[in-house]
């Protein structure tokens, strides 16, 4: 399973985060790799509780995030 997030800059300096495969994770911070770590935290919450309410996964959990 790999994760894309993607990064832009807003117009008052925040940077934000969107983890392309999972619709609506998107996360603010004032820097861009802030804005990463709160995205990829995200991501891994959003698959846990997926795992927790037995939702199957069509592939392993092998998580890689590139940015």
């Amino acid at each position: 399973m790999k994760f894309r997030i993607e990064t832009e800059q807003e117009e008052d300096g925040r940077w934000i985060a969107e983890v392309l495969e999972i619709p609506g994770a998107m996360k603010y911070g004032e820097s861009k790799s802030v804005a990463i770590a709160r995205a990829e935290a995200l991501a891994l919450r959003v698959m846990a509780e997926r795992l927790e309410e037995g939702e199957q996964l069509a592939e392993p959990i092998s998580i890689v995030f590139a940015a």
